[in-house]
């Protein structure tokens, strides 16, 4: 049986999944439904519907980008620095499905965390994350921003993962991924840069004292990043390898 197919049912039809290995004949009308998209190169994660981020159950019901591993690796690492910290405020922006936000959230019970996202189907997402992981009400507050236009506070920490894949590499991109994950989120112009630049102009304005940016990009970017740091007078920051050793994301403070 096909890997992904085997997958499919073992996370959305558990109770079909040990009947599946009896022969196809057990399949119901929505399992060969679901069957058909993966044959037409849906993405797993979309056909079942969720995926897991860092322990957490992430819905996909709204289309957001799929959570990445490579995202999932340095969100962990932030965790590890921020779990024992008190009274912090946190911004995920460019939130997308919120996995981000949400992981920190389970795992910093003593911080607090706005969502921000420029996509209204996005912002539906995160409530239903939110819900689904169990998140109190009183610890986060969803704000709908093209980047900073509608956020007025500072935070302790910003958390940024926007869409920076050159349109430039349009055709190095799985095909799979051009057809079903939202562009929005995937491509920052030409050169990948353009919400880069508009985020790393006005996040210095957001950020407390002895506040920390984290924030997510195209390993081939480094050096103009770089630039662009010094340019908007950053003058502290980290770049980061992920586990497949690219760089990956830089700690800005």
């Amino acid at each position: 049986m096909n890997k992904d197919i085997n997958w499919l049912l073992k996370e959305k039809y558990p109770a079909k999944f040990v009947e599946a290995h009896c022969g196809a004949n057990y399949f119901t009308k929505e399992i060969k439904k679901d069957i058909s998209r993966l044959k037409a190169g849906e993405p797993l994660d979309y056909v079942i519907g969720f995926t897991e981020f860092l322990g957490c159950k992430i819905d996909l019901s709204k289309k957001p980008l799929i959570p990445r591993q490579e995202t999932e690796f340095w969100t962990e690492k932030a965790i590890e620095e921020i779990s024992q910290l008190q009274n912090l405020r946190i911004l995920d922006i460019f939130a997308g499905s919120g996995c981000i936000g949400i992981a920190v959230l389970k795992y910093c019970p003593n911080l607090l965390c706005d969502f921000s996202d420029i996509d209204k189907k996005n912002l539906k997402q995160i409530k239903i994350n939110l819900k689904l992981n169990k998140i109190k009400l009183t610890r986060y507050k969803i704000i709908h921003s093209d980047i900073f236009k509608n956020i007025d506070g500072v935070y302790d920490y910003i958390f940024a993962n926007p869409p920076y894949i050159a349109a430039t590499l349009r055709n190095r991109i799985q095909k799979s991924v051009l057809k079903f994950e939202p562009k929005m989120a995937l491509f920052g112009g030409k050169d990948g840069l353009f919400y880069i630049r508009k985020f790393l102009k006005e996040a210095k304005n957001h950020l407390n004292k002895n506040g920390k940016i984290y924030m997510e990009f195209d390993y081939i970017q480094k050096r103009e990043i770089e630039r662009l740091l010094k340019k908007f007078s950053y003058k502290n920051y980290k770049f980061n390898k992920d586990q497949y050793n690219k760089w990956r994301w830089v700690e800005i403070n």
